[in-house]
């Protein structure tokens, strides 16, 4: 098929908007600056009047490229209410997240309306479980420096779930900018329905089956500019283009990292009559690295292909056109895309900050194994902050295997140890230390919470995007007591959020620091494996949103105890909410969980609650047993409304809620008057 395409916009001589010129200005010192909800009166700073480059900076449509709401107030907001309130407003409004927000229900699309900016304060500004959606018409939006994540569902090429992090849907003038995309239930983003003039630049995509589509329309209009994005362990549409008139692509980085179970399908794909210019991009292992249809055109240049195989193709009838007759660009040396990106995709922490309220500032202390850091140690870090720290101090973990034990004493309290790396794989902390080994100077056994690989003993404190091992070899040592502890915590107000447990026996320990003393942990879009009571202990802990897989024994057999609470009379126990229990084990292998009254000690109450999760065989029919001499029954276990092949009916070895009992066994139930933030 043979066309003619002819441009439609004025060249544009100046990218820029009431003096801003078109390169980033950002502002200063991480700080919140404004409460809840609280316009700003002080000066806007420099990232809040920021213009975006590429096709979102054509003038077209009546509108003169993007700058969001530059022209409205700076607002912050913590809750979901407070970032709808702003994001469906009609006047202009730069919304800075300062925080975790989590959305309600699971999925939903947060309507954003024209003019508006939404900005990440530094690197705290996460979207949980939902996104964005752009309807029909909005346009002038920017969505910056934001982490949108974790609304999988546990179906990798999910057909049901419709959740992306960013749609649009019929939008124009649109800049996604500096963002972390992962872990969602059905693609990361979507222009869809004709949106145009759309600039997506220095994202990182990741964790997911499909990363960015375009197109749904037969129409061939949509003007887009994609560059500078680390796209890597994803399956499909790296992006695919669908019908996009102007399709420029540069900079890109897309992986394929080796030895893992996701496997590109492709990477560019030019669909329809789709007419593509690629340049200086860097494909590293990437299967059919450019794709194109007959009826489309790709003109490639300057781009490397390392490890890559299957379809590299250019060609086609389409017109040539030439990016710089729309906006100006000056492409970077392809051989420097990817350290280039790994370094600078994805939020920066001088993005969305603002200079005001000290107090509110965090101070970060780097780690790097290769000298790079502050620290080359983990525990070097810890040791650095001062005791009584008055507030966060964040400890960011480059991307490496640290094998050694943490502690994060009781004194020093609002310590985040962060994995810096785009995937929770990327940081390691690891150990093998089991409660029957000999500690090194001779003095006793380690014990079951001693041999924990990273402890966490102090109020306020965070785990993120990381991973905690303990890899003792039980099979090795079936001369000694086994437990062997991959994370301890032992305080009040815990934050695990997007990582990963392993271990076998006792992986996970929820204590508090006394017996009187409360213990709130708060584990949302993580992994835990384990195989005999590896969730366990006397907190109060909320395991929510989260994957439990079960591992076969030392010797290849399939037994276990997924939880083993521990808990005071008249306080809250385990809570499985929302939730997937799998792994490669025999079918009715496993219980869900056993009671545990330490030493034989008669006062206490266990307690786990398992509800609105998905069950695999691998859990018996009678999910909960006796331990110690003590009957379950006389403690606390019940389900409610679980699914899959190892859920199953009401009985009396399988109590279920009433709904009226489980509005009562809510995570809000659980957590009191604490709401999990990233602050």
């Amino acid at each position: 098929m043979s066309r003619k395409v002819r441009a439609r916009h004025r060249r544009r001589k100046v990218a820029s908007a009431v003096g801003v010129p078109l390169a980033l200005v950002v502002g200063g010192a991480f700080g919140y600056g404004y409460g809840s909800g609280e316009e700003a009166s002080a000066a806007v700073p420099g990232w809040a009047t920021a213009v975006a480059d590429g096709f979102a900076s054509v003038n077209a449509l009546g509108q003169n490229g993007t700058y969001g709401g530059r022209d409205g107030k700076t607002v912050t907001v913590r809750t979901l209410a407070e970032l709808e309130r702003y994001a469906t407003a009609s006047e202009p409004y730069v919304i800075v997240v300062a925080g975790a927000i989590a959305v309600n229900p699971v999925g939903k699309g947060i309507k954003v309306a024209s003019d508006k900016t939404i900005v990440g304060a530094g690197t705290s500004g996460h979207i949980v479980g939902g996104g964005f959606f752009l309807g029909q018409g909005v346009h002038n939006v920017i969505i910056r420096n934001l982490t949108i994540r974790d609304a999988y569902q546990g179906t990798w090429n999910d057909k049901e779930h419709d959740f992306d992090a960013i749609q649009m849907d019929g939008a124009h003038h649109v800049w996604i900018d500096h963002n972390d995309l992962r872990h969602m239930a059905d693609g990361l983003i979507d222009s869809r329905k004709d949106t145009t003039y759309l600039t997506v630049s220095w994202n990182r995509l990741s964790q997911e089956n499909k990363a960015f589509g375009i197109g749904w329309t037969t129409n061939t209009t949509a003007d887009i500019t994609i560059h500078h994005n680390w796209i890597r362990e994803t399956e499909q549409r790296n992006p695919s283009a669908d019908n996009v008139a102007h399709a420029h692509l540069y900079n890109n980085y897309l992986e394929d990292e080796a030895n893992t179970a996701i496997k590109a399908s492709y990477g560019n794909y030019a669909r329809g009559n789709t007419n593509m210019v690629l340049e200086n991009s860097y494909f590293q292992g990437v299967n059919n690295p450019v794709t194109r249809d007959s009826s489309a055109t790709v003109v490639q240049r300057g781009s490397v292909f390392s490890g890559t195989g299957g379809r590299n193709e250019s060609g086609g009838d389409g017109a040539r056109w030439d990016p710089k007759s729309y906006y100006p660009y000056t492409p970077d040396k392809t051989a420097d895309v990817p350290a280039l990106l790994k370094s600078g995709a994805g939020p920066r922490s001088s993005i969305g900050a603002t200079s005001t309220t000290a107090a509110a500032k965090a101070t970060t202390l780097t780690v790097a194994q290769d000298g790079s850091g502050q620290y080359r140690t983990v525990q070097a870090a810890v040791n650095a902050v001062p005791v009584n720290n008055p507030s966060r101090v964040v400890i960011s973990v480059k991307p490496g295997t640290y094998r050694e034990v943490v502690k994060i004493p009781a004194n020093k309290p609002h310590v985040t140890i962060q994995g810096a790396g785009a995937s929770r794989k990327d940081t390691v902390i690891v150990y093998g230390n089991a409660a029957g080994m000999t500690k090194p100077d001779g003095s006793g056994t380690y014990g079951t919470p001693g041999s924990a690989t990273l402890s966490v003993l102090s109020d306020d404190s965070q785990i993120r995007n990381l991973t905690v091992t303990n890899d003792f070899d039980e099979a090795a040592h079936q001369d000694i007591a086994n437990q062997a502890v991959a994370l301890l915590t032992q305080a009040d107000r815990i934050v695990i959020d997007g990582a990963i447990v392993n271990g076998d026996q006792d992986t996970l320990e929820l204590e508090t620091a006394a017996k009187d003393r409360p213990g709130r942990v708060y584990i949302a879009n993580s992994y835990i494996t384990g195989n005999v009571d590896f969730i366990f202990g006397r907190a109060t802990a909320v395991v929510d949103k989260s994957v439990i897989t079960l591992k076969k024994r030392w010797n290849g057999t399939s037994a276990g105890y997924v939880t083993a609470p521990s808990t005071p009379a008249g306080r809250k126990g385990i809570l499985i909410n929302r939730s997937a229990v799998n792994g490669d084990v025999a079918n009715g292998s496993h219980y869900l969980g056993r009671n545990w009254h330490p030493g034989g000690d008669t006062t206490v109450d266990p307690q786990a609650t398992v509800r609105e999760t998905t069950l695999s065989g691998a859990i018996k029919a009678t999910p909960w047993t006796d331990m110690g001499g003590f009957s379950w029954k006389d403690d606390r276990f019940a389900e409610y409304r679980n699914t899959g092949a190892g859920a199953g009916a009401a009985s009396s070895e399988r109590p279920q809620l009433s709904d009226a009992q489980a509005a009562g066994q809510e995570v809000a139930d659980w957590l009191g008057d604490w709401t999990p933030s990233a602050s």
